[in-house]
């Protein structure tokens, strides 16, 4: 039999992971110990230190989900678990006919989870410097900002 026969490429290719599916942006389900805790969100930054994600508790998705929807204003978690904490990490994929979490709250508020959890922080505000919702949080609220004149 040939060194690098058809058979052998099939299972190969079948067996062989996705290259490297943990990176920064991927949408996960992490599992905590010690506490027990279960997190929803997107990765930051995975080190053998431990795991740095923008998200939140998976308690509170149904929530957060409503929160967005309604355009109020919010600001994800930005938060370092330890590797020792760490029980599990798992891509928030579709299972069978179960939609994933991403996909719920798609599906849910018309925004792409990754987008509104990559905020810097304020308010829930995006790069574009807008709520999820496509309005300034900050003008519905009658608050505006302001530049520093100096």
């Amino acid at each position: 039999m040939p060194k690098y026969s058809q058979r052998a490429d099939d299972t190969s290719a079948a067996q062989e992971p996705a290259s490297a599916p943990f990176l920064r942006g991927s949408m996960v389900v992490v599992t905590l110990g010690n506490p027990r805790d279960k997190f929803w969100g997107m990765i930051l930054a995975l080190a053998p230190e431990g795991l740095s994600m923008s998200g939140l508790e998976l308690a509170s998705f149904d929530d957060f989900v409503v929160m967005v929807k309604d355009g109020e204003s919010f600001t994800p978690s930005i938060v370092f678990f330890p590797m020792h904490r760490i029980e599990r990490i798992e891509l928030d994929l579709p299972d069978g006919n179960l939609a994933s979490l991403s996909q719920r709250f798609s599906s849910k508020t018309g925004l792409a989870p990754a987008a509104v959890l990559d905020s810097p922080g304020a308010n829930g505000k995006g790069a574009n410097g807008q709520g999820p919702n496509g309005r300034d949080n900050a003008s519905a609220s009658g608050v505006r900002a302001t530049k520093d004149p100096a």
